[in-house]
């Protein structure tokens, strides 16, 4: 009997495998990290076949460690790092190049070509995106124009792109399938999100054959079969989608006006929107937030680059901490009289702002300022950020004035640091029991798909709260804190307006 639903959960720094009973309980977890490559100065990649193996064997080390044979997996749902794009020879399944990742910044100089050429509108109109580096077209045609011979072999039909998800199912299907979903598509700059296709002129625009592209199916489809030859059985692909509309449907996030946010590598706030597609008057993003049976959802989101990852610079570049896990703790000894901003720009800053040219500053240094201080300056500064994300939200939408916020990822595990959320927001946030909310949306796109799981209502139900955080920060401290923080993201956008 097929009880059991594999989600592979692909992201920026690792790749993990979560086996879900029929409970969603996960009864079996596989993670190994990824490798990151940064050649140049706001470039970022990462080695496909690194992804690949990765995400081969945390499969088959979660089946291990739960002792269940691939035969007895009803299903496999995807969710994967958006905007991260491979192309690769369909004729042998080789990458031509490693993967460049969505944090990066290569590509700034053809998007401002692009908006002096005055096409920003269009695109925004038919994407829901702004131009910017962080999605995956630029990085498309800079592949095909700087990898010797890659644009004579596109125009000849022997190259396929994709987004990490429709690589994935290339090798795992055999190169049977060229396939991704809605929201991973609505991630390019060339997908129109009103009509639900590939769009000629985006793509003639971006210098991107179409033919590269793969077919678009909804969240909850037929992808395909694995190769019998990688598990033991073969296994059905039912459920893809994005790691962040993933991680809004794990949060159960199905009704307009319920939002997620995710802290992870970045952070990342999605607005459910429903049927209405809601153009940004404060560069937030318009895109899809599923397509189930045919029908689409949208969102606002807005996305923030650097969360978990000022923490990893803390324990990696400055080995102020042991892991990422002492960070909160040593926060919570900072000296309070001291007011230190830390503007995390180290690949550009996203929403609002969207400046690839901005990097990393410090603010309000002392020479008491320790390690407690810049561990408590790079939590808060992710608290920050997402106010900067709801403000623009309520401009946009103001049906979410009255908004609670559902968080998850690795972040959200400290108290310290959701209770300043809750306090910067002045607003509630609620931390579910199930922190694999990512994986959990993989999963029941997959298993309610191959009729192992209940509907979207259903699934709503099984929803449970860990712990609620409620705003306790006075007015006028949680006012002053915040411009503090709003004059140090302007000195940060001037000195990168000096480049």
């Amino acid at each position: 009997m097929s009880d059991f639903i594999l989600a592979l959960d692909q992201g920026t720094t690792s790749s993990r495998a979560l086996l879900f009973d029929r409970g969603l309980r996960v009864v079996g977890l596989g993670q190994q990290e990824l490798p990151q490559h940064y050649p140049a100065s706001g470039w970022v990649e990462h080695d496909a076949e690194d992804i690949w193996q990765t995400t081969v064997g945390t499969a088959r080390e979660a089946l291990a460690k739960a002792g269940v044979a691939a035969g007895r997996v009803a299903a496999i749902g995807i969710t994967n790092q958006r905007e991260t794009i491979v192309v690769w020879d369909r004729r042998t399944g080789t990458p031509i190049h490693k993967a460049i990742v969505w944090q990066d910044r290569r590509t700034a100089d053809t998007c401002e070509r692009l908006k002096a050429d005055g096409v920003e509108e269009t695109i925004s109109e038919k994407t829901g995106l702004l131009l910017d580096p962080y999605f995956s077209a630029t990085k498309i045609a800079w592949l095909l124009d700087n990898v010797e011979g890659a644009r004579a072999a596109a125009d000849a039909g022997h190259l396929l792109a994709g987004t990490i998800d429709c690589f994935l199912m290339w090798r795992l299907t055999g190169g049977k399938v060229h396939v991704t979903d809605a929201t991973n598509a609505s991630r390019t700059s060339l997908y129109d999100i009103r009509r639900g296709c590939w769009d000629d002129d985006l793509a003639r625009l971006f210098r991107v054959p179409t033919t590269m592209l793969p077919q678009v199916r909804d969240c909850a489809a037929d992808f395909g079969t694995t190769d019998s030859a990688l598990f033991g059985a073969a296994i059905p692909i039912r459920g893809v989608a994005g790691d962040q509309q993933s991680a809004l449907i794990g949060q159960g996030c199905f009704t307009p006006g319920m939002m997620k946010s995710t802290y992870g590598t970045g952070c990342f706030a999605v607005l459910n929107t429903g049927a209405e597609l809601v153009r940004s008057r404060n560069r937030l993003l318009s895109t899809i937030a599923f397509r189930l049976d045919g029908v689409t959802s949208y969102a606002l989101e807005g996305s923030i680059f650097v969360a978990g990852a000022a923490v990893q610079w803390l324990r990696d570049g400055l080995k102020l901490v042991g892991s990422a896990s002492e960070t909160s703790a040593l926060a919570a000894t900072a000296e309070t009289s001291q007011d230190v901003y830390m503007v995390p720009g180290f690949v550009g800053l996203g929403a609002p702002h969207w400046e690839p040219r901005a990097r990393g500053a410090l603010f309000g240094l002392t020479r008491a300022t320790g390690p407690a201080e810049l561990a408590r300056a790079a939590l808060e500064a992710v608290c920050f950020q997402t106010r900067d994300l709801l403000e623009a939200m309520r401009g946009d939408w103001p049906a979410c004035d009255d908004v609670v916020l559902r968080v998850d990822g690795g972040m959200v595990a400290s108290d310290w640091t959701m209770q300043f959320l809750a306090d910067m927001l002045a607003a509630r946030v609620d931390r579910p029991t199930m922190l694999e909310t990512t994986a959990l949306g993989a999963a029941w796109l997959a298993g309610h798909k191959a009729g192992v799981l209940p509907d979207r209502e259903g699934f709503q139900k099984s929803w449970r709260l860990d712990r609620s955080f409620m705003p306790t920060l006075p007015e006028a401290e949680r006012a002053r804190r915040y411009r503090g923080w709003r004059s140090a993201v302007a000195a940060t956008l001037a000195h990168a307006a000096t480049d």
